[in-house]
């Protein structure tokens, strides 16, 4: 086990326990116990721990809450921390029977807000195990054993991890240290929002938001793990209904698709091709997804080798349920696929009057961005059908729009169109000369030009 240096600095600590015994802040029993496991090497420890685990316990629980010196605090939160990073499984031992009279939680969540970084950071990290380390049977159910008429703070297990999430958000928004405030928070939460309260609160606080600046490509090691952690947090929020409809109406889902499109990071691809599984179904998610043009970033996810039974699963899934969200499209957003991806074809709506009357509104969303893809294609592709049937396109929302002529102006389509005239492809000239012709002679005249 790798012990960082800021443990390793605060564990070389010559703590006076016989003075604090003297002052009757620690009990003979807790310092012949400290006595017996401090500075001890760690299989010493480690079979002081499996013969008297809930004993050790109470003795560390018992220093938090009764001596406040910040070294002393510093130094048993980085004894428990160790102990716990060697064998998570220790975290049941604040669990034990013979610790039912103890308020094993309150210290912890104390010191999250009174403490320097080192002791918010490791009080966060060891309340997290703890509170997942709990016996199932103890949920809704007081935390520690406490009588649920209690007048002491923060006995509950619902208030325990209300205050842990209130904590975890202060962080994301206002971090305590600069580098360290986030990517602590959001490796808590990663862990934590497996639990229906933390999910719930979560919501309830706003959280949600916080999380979405932070998905955004990554490239260094330390970028990468906070990105997956954060695309854990997103996929865990999307087996929750109210976080949801939240994401619905979010930057969310066009982040998820650049880092996927961007990653080459197995663990961070198959958790957003999760969540995307997860969120398929749901709302207009499907259609969203299929206007980022995530059907295409699939069929290039599978051409991979990826390792990761699942996630190969998972894109298959994903793939099948992006098809039958197509077919259920209407026919300007088949019309919309078809364009964003690149895919110019003769499907029958191009040369369907009908399709340009009813439709020919639609194409002023976003900024008129489909007429910009149009005259983008006919810039970059090197396919002489999509360069046909663009420049037919670009023709036929002239002839139909009240403004055509005048917004494909604008858009300094004219110059593009011009080139293509002298293209090799007798069915590239014909139908930029169609849309030059169109675009000179206005629609008054145009509609007697056929192509």
């Amino acid at each position: 086990m790798v012990i960082p240096f800021s443990l390793l600095k605060v564990l070389k600590r010559d703590i006076p326990w016989e003075t604090y015994m003297t002052t009757k802040l620690i009990s003979g029993t807790g310092l012949q116990l400290l006595r017996r496991y401090d500075n001890r090497a760690e299989n010493v420890r480690a079979q002081l721990l499996d013969d008297d685990g809930p004993a050790y316990v109470r003795v560390f629980v018992n220093i938090l809450r009764d001596i406040f010196k910040e070294e002393t605090v510093e130094y048993v939160l980085a004894l428990i921390d160790e102990m716990l990073a060697a064998n998570p499984k220790r975290a049941r031992l604040f669990h034990d029977k013979s610790l039912s009279n103890e308020d094993t939680y309150e210290p912890f969540l104390r010191l999250l807000w009174k403490g320097n970084w080192f002791i918010q950071e490791k009080s966060c990290k060891i309340l997290a195990l703890i509170v997942s380390a709990r016996p199932k049977t103890q949920d809704g159910v007081v935390a520690n054993g406490k009588a649920s008429n209690s007048k002491q703070k923060f006995t509950t297990i619902d208030d325990v991890l209300k205050g842990l999430v209130e904590w975890l958000c202060t962080q994301l928004k206002k971090p305590s240290h600069p580098s360290r405030g986030i990517p602590t928070a959001i490796n808590c939460l990663a862990a934590l929002l497996k639990e229906p309260v933390v999910r719930s609160s979560f919501v309830q606080v706003d959280g949600v938001k916080l999380l979405i600046p932070l998905i955004s490509p990554a490239s260094t090691q330390q970028s990468i793990q906070l990105l997956y952690e954060t695309c854990l947090c997103m996929w865990l929020l999307s087996y929750y209904e109210p976080a949801v409809e939240y994401l619905a109406t979010s930057r969310a889902l066009p982040r998820l698709v650049d880092v996927v499109r961007s990653s080459t990071k197995e663990k961070v691809v198959r958790v957003v091709v999760l969540t995307f599984r997860n969120l398929l179904s749901k709302g207009t998610f499907g259609a969203q997804m299929v206007d980022l043009g995530l059907p295409q970033i699939v069929q290039s996810l599978k051409a991979q080798a990826w390792s990761d039974e699942d996630l190969l699963e998972a894109l298959n899934q994903l793939e099948d349920g992006l098809k039958d969200n197509i077919k259920k499209l209407s026919s300007f957003d088949k019309y919309k696929q078809e364009v964003l991806l690149g895919h110019l074809d003769w499907s029958p709506m191009h040369k369907d009057p009908l399709f340009w009357r009813d439709n020919i509104t639609c194409f002023e969303e976003n900024d008129f961005r489909i007429i910009r893809v149009l005259i983008t294609i006919m810039d970059s592709s090197n396919d002489p059908r999509a360069l046909a049937v663009a420049c037919f396109d670009l023709s036929q929302f002239i002839q139909h729009h009240p403004a055509g002529r005048v917004i494909v102006t604008d858009l300094k389509a004219k110059e593009r169109v011009m080139k293509l005239m002298n293209h090799e492809s007798a069915e590239v000239t014909k139908n930029a000369l169609l849309c030059i012709q169109r675009l000179f002679l206005g629609a008054k005249y145009a509609s007697f030009l056929q192509a």
